[in-house]
């Protein structure tokens, strides 16, 4: 290896350098450079810190979000058994009342309490959001009526419902069930 080629390959591989290079650094930095340097290295970690806190926390938040889901969901209907509740406490009377009557008296307290409790628990469901469809008389309409059968008739209009069978339900908007019908029918030419 001739000088010339010795020379090239240093100016390509600068030789690793020496521990002393870092403090001959150090050394070369002026007091004021030294401070800002550490001020910087300061506001550096403070952040850092500040950003694992904030990592930690809204790793709980999300947590306590997830069980806070899971709880609602789990007791979402707790306002509405606690309306509830009276009316089973009013069957129970209701049904103690009937066993300590006479035949007479039990017939007729029963018919009165089974009334009042029908009405309680009706104003309950009404006050969660539960809404009758009355179908009787109105136009069939497939999404709140269901179909049983057709009936002719000459006092309803073709397409009318007759009869109700069975009483739909919805709450607020959404269908629950479809009130059961019967349709009336143009009579047939005998």
């Amino acid at each position: 290896m001739n000088k010339a080629e010795s020379e090239t390959e240093k100016q390509e591989n600068p030789a690793p350098a020496e521990p002393n290079a870092s403090a001959e650094t150090a050394e070369s930095l002026t007091p004021e450079q030294l401070n800002e340097l550490k001020a910087a290295a300061a506001k550096a970690s403070e952040h850092w810190d500040r950003l694992v806190r904030t990592t930690a926390d809204f790793d709980n938040f999300k947590k306590r979000a997830v069980r806070e889901k899971q709880e609602a969901i789990r007791f979402a209907n707790e306002g509405l058994m606690e309306k509830l509740i009276p009316v089973l406490d009013n069957f129970d009377m209701a049904l103690a009342a009937v066993q300590n009557a006479s035949a007479d008296q039990a017939a007729q307290s029963l018919q009165t309490g089974v009334t009042m409790i029908f009405q309680q628990f009706k104003s309950v469901l009404v006050e969660a959001g539960l809404e009758e469809i009355n179908a009787v008389g109105q136009v069939f309409d497939p999404n709140w009526h269901e179909a049983v059968s057709q009936q002719e008739s000459t006092e309803v209009p073709e397409g009318n419902v007759i009869q109700q069978l069975r009483k739909g339900y919805k709450l607020r908007e959404r269908l629950i069930r479809p009130a059961s019908v019967i349709v009336a029918k143009a009579p047939s030419a005998s």
